[in-house]
């Protein structure tokens, strides 16, 4: 059976290697044509190894500028984009950070790159009728992330930009998707682990930690769908709807389960 995916042209962000690697590889599987935006000259490898039908693109995808270039770069590869997947991130600092400085980075990636992608975007996909923003949020948007307020804030704001886009722009035919995983095997894990012990045991210690390449396969499934909440991970929308039922007994489980976390 084809693809929908097949003959679309797409842009993922972070690709390098993890999530956005895996997304890439699995739309060419399904037939799009991709470029993979990083700013880790290794992406040109990354792209390399998945053939014809993937292109680099190196540079700064936080950046007005450099969400231009990227976008004249897909235009002249592959004569547009359809599709939009916004999944560079970081893991900022622990806690609450030390400065300005760790703030506006992770604000710059998590959340703006997102903003100023769709902001250039959205103008053309009204004018075509059709387009497709997906953001890689994490679970911590729905659930926030014990150990870094940083990340809590701005994955939270990553789902409720693409929550906004959904219902704002669907009567235009654009649709708009984001995912919100657990743990998954990337760098972003480790990261977690050098940011602050805490933030990388709340992850590993609720649920499966699944590799790339599963996740990929669940986001592509659920576009295809134009499903917008996608979870990996399933549990993570029970947890929501008891977060939801009961706010303040929430806060306090969560409490006390970041208290046993500090003492492991």
């Amino acid at each position: 059976m084809t693809s929908s995916l097949a003959g679309k042209r797409a842009v993922v962000t972070g690709a390098a290697g993890g999530i956005g690697a895996a997304l890439a590889a699995e739309l060419i599987e399904r037939g799009a044509s991709v470029v993979l935006a990083d700013l880790s000259p290794t992406v040109v490898d990354t792209a390399a190894e998945l053939g014809t039908s993937a292109f680099a693109w190196t540079g700064d995808v936080s950046s007005v500028e450099g969400i231009g270039a990227l976008i004249d770069s897909a235009d002249d590869r592959l004569g547009g984009i359809d599709l939009y997947f916004a999944n560079a991130g970081i893991i900022g600092p622990a806690m609450l950070g030390d400065s300005d400085a760790d703030w506006d980075a992770i604000i710059d990636v998590n959340m703006r790159a997102h903003i100023r992608a769709a902001q250039a975007l959205v103008p053309r996909w009204q004018e075509a009728g059709s387009g497709y923003f997906v953001a890689t949020a994490s679970a911590a948007g729905l659930l926030t992330q014990i150990g870094s307020a940083a990340y809590s804030v701005t994955k939270h704001a990553s789902v409720g930009f693409a929550e906004w886009l959904a219902m704002t722009y669907r009567d235009d035919g654009i649709r708009a998707s984001v995912v919100c995983p657990m743990g998954v095997n990337t760098n972003l894990l480790d990261d977690a682990g050098s940011a602050g012990g805490a933030a990388q045991k709340a992850v590993t210690s609720a649920g499966t930690v699944l590799e790339p390449a599963e996740v990929a396969a669940i986001v592509l499934d659920a576009v295809e769908n134009e499903q917008f909440l996608i979870l990996p991970h399933p549990e993570v929308l029970e947890m929501y709807r008891m977060k939801g039922s009961d706010y303040d007994r929430w806060l306090r489980g969560m409490s006390r389960y970041q208290a046993r976390l500090s003492e492991q």
